[in-house]
């Protein structure tokens, strides 16, 4: 059996310690006065109307309402100013969380590097880099922040390359994936210190756009080989943590994406805009943390259980939702077709059918999930049941010996098993007597 070399140390002491900490407190108290200082601005910029074509202020003024909006607003009850407060608040709240999550894993792991670059990522990504319409309207208000907003964007790109790259072990693997991280980081401070040159040349922003593919492929292509050929079981469980969280945060949030037309409020209307906003913040939220839970807490919590919950309860839900609203199809046409009109008893049926289905399909999910996904703690959980059920009837204990010791051989797989069986200490005139050259202790030693 291989061993896997210890991963290197990742502690800062003496200057670099400090160093470390200075920079990171210049970043963080940065990208908190960008927070508070770019209320103002996104107010104003929230509560302003847009009176372009729709086409631009789709691009180039996101969440602004429209003449036709402000309308919409006011017939829902609804002032410009009420919707820019809301918008605000949402903003600041997913801010403050980035902030806040980096800042406790600061306060608590401030002498480890991987931990300073991982809450380094979640201060600039979380407050500039993922979203930087507050940031841009501070600029727009106030040109001055250019350079403070700039930095933490940098910090931000930079820190998620790097993250991506180093975690969990906090070195490059394999080696010549540095190089990666100098030609991302060279291309990304390219693009921000000449935006003019990427926006007037259309070779540039195609290639802009290929190396943007390029980045999030190698970085997902440097985690699934650091998973496999590098990692230990607790950077294994740190890496699940960290992709069941991106995984569903983007899941979260690509139905966000998608154009909406709610049935009360047609079009792009503001309400619509703010829901789309409120799903995609409050959804991305769960990066940092399921980042916070990997570098602070993943040996507290099962995270292959919560896979699995996942995996069993999201295709239920799923699979019923599309049975219930296709049983309400089909009855509510062949309803039709038999009398001519429609009656609720096709809603009361279908959801009387699907509470019936809800076990016995979770339960076939649960197995095909097992079966697929974690084989072999299937193959060991059936191994224990089918012992289970022989020490019912077995009473040889040699027998029972040579299965017990093929069980754990077959789930365990340790390289050797020994089984020792304790001696009878039950007094003399109690104990049953043994026959001639039986010995009432006994150690059955096997190869693994």
């Amino acid at each position: 059996m291989s061993v896997r070399a210890a991963p290197p140390p990742t502690r800062l002491r003496g200057r670099r310690l400090l160093l470390a900490r200075v920079v990171w407190v210049a970043v963080a108290v940065t990208a908190l006065a960008i927070i508070l200082f770019s209320v103002p601005s996104s107010f104003e910029y929230y509560r302003g109307v847009c009176t372009a074509a729709s086409e631009v202020c789709v691009e180039q003024a996101v969440g602004q309402p429209t003449p036709e909006g402000v309308r919409a607003l006011q017939d829902a009850g609804l002032s410009a100013r009420s919707y820019a407060i809301l918008h605000v608040a949402i903003d600041k709240v997913s801010q403050l969380v980035w902030f806040t999550v980096g800042a406790l894993i600061f306060w608590r792991r401030s002498d480890d590097r991987m931990a300073l670059l991982v809450s380094g990522f979640l201060i600039a990504f979380g407050t500039v880099t993922a979203d930087p319409t507050a940031a841009n309207t501070l600029i727009s208000s106030q040109p001055a922040w250019w350079l403070p907003v700039g930095v933490v964007d940098l910090v931000g790109n930079v820190c998620v390359v790097l993250f991506f790259l180093l975690f969990p072990g906090g070195r490059f693997v394999p080696r010549w994936t540095r190089w990666l991280a100098v030609a991302f980081i060279a291309f990304f401070l390219s693009r921000d210190l000449f935006p003019a040159l990427y926006a007037r040349s259309p070779a540039l922003e195609i290639i802009s756009l290929l190396v943007f593919v390029g980045v999030v492929l190698s970085l997902i292509w440097s985690q699934v080989y650091s998973y496999r050929k590098a990692s230990s079981e607790a950077q294994r469980r740190q890496t699940r943590w960290v992709v069941f969280g991106t995984t569903l945060a983007v899941a979260g949030t690509f139905p966000f994406q998608l154009p909406v037309d709610l049935s009360l409020f047609a079009g792009d209307t503001p309400l619509t805009l703010l829901l789309l906003r409120t799903g995609f913040a409050f959804s991305f939220l769960l990066v940092p943390f399921s980042i916070s839970v990997a570098v602070l807490r993943s040996r507290l919590f099962d995270i292959d259980v919560l896979i699995n919950r996942t995996l069993v309860y999201g295709s239920l839900t799923a699979t019923l939702v599309v049975l219930y609203f296709g049983l309400i199809v089909v009855m509510q046409r062949l309803f039709v077709a038999l009398t001519g009109q429609k009656y609720t008893l096709a809603v009361v049926a279908s959801t009387l059918l699907i509470a019936a289905l809800f076990n016995p399909l979770r339960r076939r999910i649960q197995s095909f999930i097992d079966k697929r996904f974690y084989r072999k703690k299937y193959d060991a959980r059936k191994t224990l049941d089918v012992f289970t059920m022989r020490l019912r009837d077995e009473t040889d204990l040699g027998t029972l010996s040579d299965d017990l010791v093929g069980v754990i051989r077959e789930t365990m797989q340790p390289e050797h098993v020994s089984l020792w069986l304790r001696p009878d200490t039950t007094p003399v005139r109690r104990r049953q007597t043994t026959s001639p050259g039986e010995n009432p202790a006994a150690s059955r030693s096997f190869p693994g």
